[in-house]
């Protein structure tokens, strides 16, 4: 895949995702405003109720008290424990509801002549006349008591507190707020005549839109004017708790993110690995023609009679032959270490192995290239319990391998030091050289497959960039650690942790 179709791909799904964003942060915006919206209506229609009932109680109150002034004129004899102060409010209300006019009993007689039904027609019409103008005047009575006396009064005389928090919560509740809820009476600059105590966490420094104010008597024109005010300390709670069905579309939301982010990181490491493997077999294919070249022209050269046969000649063919099939087998063993990552699963035959004993092979066997170049090989055994489990094979090169890159990376004569030793029941073996080190960004991809480590204007170190991801998967394969601790031009230090056999 070109480039320039990633790229394009890559903004499309960038477009889309984010169209797909905004939608849903405008849907969830407008869904908490509406929510808020209907829960505001909701407590001003219960605040506006309360202070209605409120106004009614005392209306109700003072007529109450005039009908009780007139029945004690009316009958001096009356007790004093038959007055209505002891009736609470709301049975006032419904004891007032519940009065029925007697109606006259009416019968039609022929004692009276013709003018009997227009007779009863008049005393009824006297009758109710009567009444209404009774009525009437205990109606005016009590608002003009009501009038002249309210005003005066202090708002603790005006409302029953304990009868308010009842009326509160009922209507409330009547119109669907069922959260905790802390209120008060203030006056108008805000300063607090009452608060209830109620117990639950209330700040009062809480947000204005959590508090709601209903001004007491809404229709009186008082210089005194006093404020139900309610707080909802949750209310921010509620209106998250009320969205809850959109939690599955923003996992949604969330998981389509991560899975674009992961196909977009695939699609590079992909294009990436590509480019690196085109890389690998053009660079496999030209080292290749070398030894095979080499290979050919010894082959024609035993065969055409013209070369002489002398025992020089065969001696420096033989030699060629035997390095360029050496040099071919290295190549065919690097092709073989990339078929092993290739496979999910690889066979190893493990068995017991004294890591101290081939640690002191490998070093006699390098020591000598090393020496030549005015180097030296330090070991320090110090590991007691060097036994492990351990693929003799695919073990043996990685340890190689490691000693191997610290010859090619190396720009003045090598210093290396291979140590041992144990920590709980892991052994650690180590390898540090004097060598041109590694920057932080080589650090990071110093395990990847095909990633070679610059060497700046050099280009005399050879490889395919396999080696230290092959030692670091069969490390990983003997459960197993490996990391690396490197500065730029001072050396480099592997650490490998290997779980000794007790702990197997």
């Amino acid at each position: 895949m070109k480039l320039r179709t990633i790229i394009i791909l890559i903004l499309a799904m960038v477009l889309s995702f984010v169209a797909l964003i905004i939608i849903q942060v405008r849907y969830v915006k407008e869904n908490s405003e509406m929510i808020e919206n209907q829960f505001d209506a909701s407590v001003r229609r219960s605040l506006w109720q309360t202070v209605f009932l409120v106004e009614e109680n005392e209306a109700l109150e003072y007529l109450g008290q005039t009908l009780e002034l007139l029945d004690y004129q009316n009958n001096p004899d009356l007790r004093q424990d038959s007055r209505l102060s002891d009736i609470d409010t709301l049975s006032r209300a419904r004891t007032l509801e519940g009065r029925k006019f007697i109606r006259p009993r009416i019968r039609i007689s022929t004692k009276h002549g013709k003018a009997t039904i227009e007779e009863t027609s008049k005393y009824l019409q006297d009758k109710f006349r009567k009444e209404f103008s009774r009525s009437k005047t205990i109606l005016d009575q009590a608002v003009f008591r009501w009038l002249r006396e309210s005003s005066h009064k202090d708002i603790r005389e005006r409302v029953d507190f304990e009868e308010l928090n009842y009326i509160l919560e009922k209507y409330l509740t009547s119109n669907g707020i069922d959260l905790p809820f802390y209120y008060c009476v203030v006056d108008k600059s805000g300063r607090e005549i009452f608060s209830c105590k109620k117990d639950i966490d209330y700040d009062k420094q809480e947000k204005s839109s959590s508090v709601y104010r209903q001004k007491f008597f809404p229709l009186e024109d008082s210089a005194k004017e006093v404020y139900l005010q309610v707080t909802f300390p949750t209310k921010k709670n509620y209106i998250i708790n009320s969205m809850s069905l959109l939690y599955p579309s923003i996992i949604l939301i969330l998981l389509i993110l991560g899975i674009f982010i992961v196909a977009v990181i695939v699609i590079f490491k992909q294009k990436q690995l590509n480019s690196i493997k085109t890389d690998f077999v053009n660079n496999m294919t030209h080292e290749l023609k070398t030894p095979i070249a080499s290979i050919s022209l010894a082959s024609q050269m035993l065969q055409d009679p013209g070369v002489g046969k002398t025992p020089e000649t065969l001696k420096h063919i033989s030699k060629v032959v035997k390095e360029e099939t050496s040099r071919l087998s290295r190549m065919v063993e690097e092709v073989l270490k990339l078929s092993l990552f290739e496979t999910e699963k690889s066979t190893y035959n493990m068995k017991e192995m004294h890591v101290n004993e081939l640690i002191a092979y490998t070093s006699e066997i390098f020591s000598l290239k090393v020496n030549s170049k005015g180097g030296k090989i330090t070991t320090i055994l110090k590991a007691k319990d060097d036994l492990i489990l351990a693929d003799e094979v695919h073990f043996t090169n990685v340890i190689h391998s490691i000693v191997d890159n610290a010859l090619k990376y190396s720009d003045k004569p090598l210093l290396l030091t291979l140590e041992t030793w144990n920590e709980k029941d892991n052994l650690l073996i180590s390898f540090e050289d004097n060598g041109i080190g590694m920057s932080k960004e080589d650090l990071k991809r110093i395990f990847d497959k095909f990633y070679r480590v610059s060497t700046g204007n050099k280009h005399d170190v050879k490889g395919f960039g396999l080696g230290l991801a092959y030692v670091k998967k069969i490390i990983q394969e003997h459960r197993g650690t490996i990391k690396v601790d490197s500065e730029l031009n001072i050396g480099t230090k592997f650490t490998i942790t290997l779980p000794t056999l007790k702990k197997h």
